[in-house]
């Protein structure tokens, strides 16, 4: 059976979800409302366009020669691609069939148990910690931050490739108390490569405007040089490697 996987959109030659030149697509579908979110068109289920992994497959292979020359591959990201974990498996399983590096984007809100036999397939996991902070990560997103952090131990526990990613809003993720908890967890992991600290921008809020959702965040800048370096120090201390650019 050729499983479908519903998809949002798809970029040829990405070069900021994962390392090298990417294949990346965009998956329909997620289960977080975050504040920031500049993806909102990609929330609903019911939306996006059914295609097969081998028509996936046909299409990624050839840029394969560009992921070669730059050690990059394929991305999943979303939306919350791990939604679809069926399609996530046997997608990066046929990558792997072709000798094609594999990465998923996840904000982590999903059961473990679904989600083990697609890590098998994975080579690079980018976990997205909105907050350390539970009251916060609940406000921010609208669940819980529980199945996130259950799933930053585990990949430790496996000792699974991954990069952090963190944005840093202003008001919001850039108290120094939230930040230093999460530096300090991070810390305690073993398979952490690098954090990348991402300043909080607008480039997605026309899309909820488009959309007619209230985009809560109007009125919220970029955050200062300042707290940028504030946050890049905090993570170091910690003997965490951070990256900010």
């Amino acid at each position: 059976m050729n499983i479908k996987g519903n998809i949002h959109s798809i970029e040829t030659c990405g070069t900021v979800d994962g390392p090298g030149i990417r294949f990346v697509i965009f998956t329909q579908g997620c289960p977080l409302r975050c504040q920031y979110c500049h993806n909102p068109d990609t929330w609903k289920t019911n939306e996006g366009n059914r295609i097969t992994v081998d028509e996936l497959i046909a299409k990624i292979k050839k840029y394969k020669s560009y992921m070669k020359f730059s050690a990059g591959g394929v991305t999943l990201t979303g939306g919350e691609p791990l939604l679809q974990p069926e399609f996530a498996k046997e997608l990066f399983k046929k990558c792997k069939e072709e000798n094609i590096h594999t990465t998923i984007d996840t904000s982590g809100f999903i059961s473990l148990e679904k989600i083990t036999d697609v890590l098998e397939y994975t080579d690079l996991v980018l976990l997205d910690i909105k907050s350390f902070n539970p009251t916060l990560y609940k406000d921010l997103t609208g669940v819980s931050n529980n199945p996130t952090i259950k799933l930053a131990k585990y990949l430790s526990d496996i000792n699974k490739l991954t990069w952090i990613r963190h944005v840093i809003v202003p008001n919001l993720t850039d108290k120094e108390e939230d930040l230093i908890a999460l530096a300090e967890f991070l810390s305690s992991l073993n398979n952490i490569e690098k954090v990348e600290l991402l300043p909080f921008h607008k480039m997605g809020e026309y899309k909820w405007e488009e959309l007619g959702y209230k985009y809560k965040l109007k009125n919220t800048s970029t955050p200062s040089e300042e707290t940028m370096e504030m946050a890049v120090k905090i993570f170091k201390e910690r003997n965490v490697n951070v990256i900010y650019e």
